[in-house]
């Protein structure tokens, strides 16, 4: 895909880290330019999450030992105070997460939900707080019915859970939304449809995804560039169309051996699928 994007950078990494003495990310480097779909990838236990939590400023400090920076719109978040990290989590930066059934509380109504999503990072008369609950559901595609927002989330389907915990990631327009495996637990149909929507959202929107996964076909689908996490290390990293039609690192190579068909056939038809999607 050769997505158009902003070519400043966001936000750029060079990080180490370690927990206790076992390293899990080594010299890693990473830019994100503003307005593009970044796809991470790796396989199970190469630092993917790590990397996105240590962004987010959501690692245990006292377990992990980081060293380097991070630095985002001119500020190192390694240096933030958890105190400080409030004002980048949720208006900056956003996440969303691989199951939505679990993130969501059960006990409480869609409608709460989304308003302490939305109160923890602005103020405002009850008027604009709905406001912006419906609108963030209609960017998502969900009804902003109260009928909807009444609903608890095992009234509603996994697809539709996944669409809720997007609509609170960007409800106050993040210019960076990290994905981590965040269509791994849907069904393919489903999977297709979240895929277009981050697509959708990324270009209305223009903000920028990390998008996490170890799943080529979708990575291939919405992502501009591709870095290639092996081992705590970036071995590779461009755009989608060269690192997935002609991976240089052996382990890019690996990886795509396991799916011959993907760089040439399944990179076009995932692009067009997406592209359908979006309309």
């Amino acid at each position: 895909m050769t997505g158009s994007f902003q070519s400043d950078v966001f936000l750029s990494a060079r990080l180490s880290l370690c927990y206790a003495d076992k390293s899990v990310l080594s010299d890693v480097t990473l830019d994100i330019h503003r307005g593009e779909v970044l796809g991470l990838i790796g396989q199970s236990g190469s630092g993917k999450s790590t990397l996105a939590m240590a962004i987010l400023g959501l690692l245990d400090r006292k377990q992990a030992h980081a060293e380097g920076s991070i630095e985002c719109d001119g500020c190192d978040l390694l240096k933030l105070r958890e105190k400080d990290f409030r004002f980048w989590r949720g208006r900056k930066l956003a996440l969303v997460l691989q199951s939505p059934l679990s993130a969501l509380n059960p006990a409480l109504k869609i409608s709460t939900q989304l308003k302490e999503a939305w109160r923890a990072h602005a103020s405002g008369a009850t008027a604009e707080c709905v406001g912006a609950m419906r609108s963030a559901l209609e960017s998502v595609s969900l009804p902003s019915t109260d009928e909807f927002l009444r609903k608890y989330p095992s009234q509603i389907s996994v697809g539709q859970a996944q669409r809720v915990l997007i609509a609170m990631a960007v409800m106050h327009r993040p210019a960076l939304l990290i994905a981590d495996e965040a269509t791994s637990a849907l069904d393919v149909i489903t999977q297709a449809e979240i895929l277009g929507l981050f697509r959708q959202l990324n270009r209305s929107t223009g903000t920028a995804i990390l998008y996490i996964s170890h799943d080529l076909a979708s990575v291939a689908g919405i992502c501009d560039r591709v870095a290639i996490l092996h081992q705590g290390r970036i071995v590779e990293l461009g755009t989608t169309q060269q690192v997935l039609a002609n991976p240089q690192h052996e382990y890019t190579q690996r990886l795509m051996a396991a799916m011959p068909k993907l760089p040439t056939q399944a990179v076009s038809n995932e692009q067009q699928r997406a592209a359908a999607a979006t309309k």
